[in-house]
């Protein structure tokens, strides 16, 4: 097994992704000379650069510092993302060179196999999730590390250290099946739809991935398991939750009343001893509540007590994309989310319906990849037409290359009715100025970030 106090100097190749970012920060904090490249800069990177990490932007070896041509090699490891091209200048000059180069699934797993660790994998909800438990843990004393998916509103990244605490929580990422790098004490998972076809190929190959990452359970381990997943793999230790399906672990009187975060969802939590009453989830949706019962479920595991997860779950902030209010007044709402898959995108949905229901909604949807709006073309159509108004941009490719006759027209075409319009993303602003909006989404995993901003100052100015 490698032994990370060997190496001095780590270099990541696509250093800007959630994960990737997540790795350097953990070894900078380790007083490691961190450095890498990505393809372009972003909120995120430029983070890493003002926290003292040397990142570029250009795929070119002369870009690559000289440190790496004096230092023995048996110092140095490379980590690399699936999203890197196989074309890679950097990436090819360090196989030539013989450098030893890791996946960051890899790292990830070889971190965690000396803490105990809990995973939560999912298709959809586990950085929401794994945010809930590692909050639960750190607000309530214990402590951990977590390695997440998203920037978690309450510390402002999406790294949590703490060097005296024995527990690790990792969002385990079932693309490219890296969640099997893992073998954790406390397993979640929180759905299993299909998605990354492009990997997989059907759904049958989705479900056999998690029953493989179930298996990768710990001995005496225990496994959290949303109550409708066909999972074969069950260990004695398994255990139900679900928002309303009962199981072992679910929530009951599910409610929403005014409250410090403008309207606010409350839920009771039935348990063998008794019940608790009036929980506050500082975050929408009853797709949260079922989140924050999972994260529940395995702090309950932990022997950690009522009242600290009480205080947790009303002060959990929420992850950056993921529901994130932008702008919140009684004329207009303004949010952002990362959704990216038509479950997701219902989920949202049903969430903005119970807190406005008499509001229109207008939904700006970027699909993110042409593999997957082909697969799932037919129920982002469906979904689509449920908003009033829906505004469609054209689609990222991200790592993928066009498909023939799969663009945002296509989709645009599966939309029923009238209320729909494709735009160029330079048309958006316009657009969006032209309209007599109440409440507006952004929604997408691509780039379509980056106007947030724009989108609000200009909001704010009309």
């Amino acid at each position: 097994m490698m032994k990370f106090d060997r190496i001095e100097i780590y270099y990541f190749l696509g250093i800007g992704g959630i994960g990737m970012s997540a790795l350097a920060r953990y070894f900078h904090s380790q007083g490691k000379a961190v450095m890498g490249y990505d393809r372009t800069s972003t909120p995120l990177t430029i983070a890493l650069e003002m926290e003292g990490i040397d990142v570029h932007y250009d795929d070119n070896v002369i870009n690559i510092p000289q440190i790496f041509k004096v230092t023995d090699l048996e110092k140095i490891l490379v980590v690399i993302t699936p999203a890197i091209p196989a074309e890679s200048m950097e990436w090819a000059w360090f196989r030539d060179q013989g450098f030893s180069i890791k996946k960051r699934s890899e790292v990830l797993g070889l971190i965690t196999a000396s803490t105990k660790t809990i995973a939560i994998a999912g298709t959809h909800g586990k950085t929401t999730t794994s945010s809930l438990a590692a909050h639960i843990l750190t607000s309530s004393g214990h402590g951990c590390n977590a390695f997440l998916g998203g920037i978690t509103a309450n510390y402002n990244s999406n790294l949590l250290i703490s060097h005296r605490a024995e527990w690790t929580v990792v969002e385990a990422d079932e693309y490219d099946r890296s969640f099997l790098t893992l073998s954790p004490d406390i397993a979640v998972i929180t759905s299993m739809d299909a998605d990354h076809l492009d990997i997989y190929g059907s759904e049958e190959y989705v479900r056999e991935s998690f029953n493989l990452f179930a298996a990768k359970l710990k001995q005496g381990g225990s496994l959290i398991v949303r109550t409708d997943l066909p999972l074969v793999n069950r260990t004695e230790q398994a255990f139900d939750y679900s928002a309303e399906l009962g199981g072992d672990f679910f929530a009951s009187n599910i409610h929403i009343k005014e409250g410090r975060f403008f309207f606010d969802f409350y839920f009771d939590h039935p348990l063998a001893n008794g019940v608790w009453k009036e929980l506050e989830l500082g975050i929408p949706g009853r797709h949260n509540i079922e989140n924050a019962v999972a994260a529940t479920a395995a702090a309950l595991i932990l022997g950690i007590g009522e009242e600290a997860i009480r205080t947790a779950l009303s002060t959990f902030k929420g992850v950056k994309r993921r529901f994130e209010y932008i702008l919140k007044t009684d004329e207009l709402v303004f949010i952002d989310d990362y959704a990216h898959h038509p479950e997701e995108i219902r989920a949202m949905l049903n969430a903005m319906r119970e807190l406005y229901p008499d509001k229109k909604v207008t939904g700006v949807f970027q699909p993110h990849l042409f593999s997957r709006t082909r697969d799932f073309g037919d129920a982002f159509g469906e979904i689509l037409g449920q908003f009033d108004e829906i505004i469609l941009l054209p689609i990222y490719p991200a790592r993928e290359r066009p498909l023939p006759e799969i663009d945002s027209q296509w989709l645009l075409d599966k939309i029923s009715g009238n209320h729909k319009k494709l735009v160029e993303k330079n048309e958006l602003l316009d657009e969006l100025f032209s309209r007599n909006l109440e409440v507006v989404v952004t929604i997408g995993a691509g780039d379509i970030d980056e106007w947030v901003v724009p989108i609000k100052n200009m909001l704010l100015k009309r």
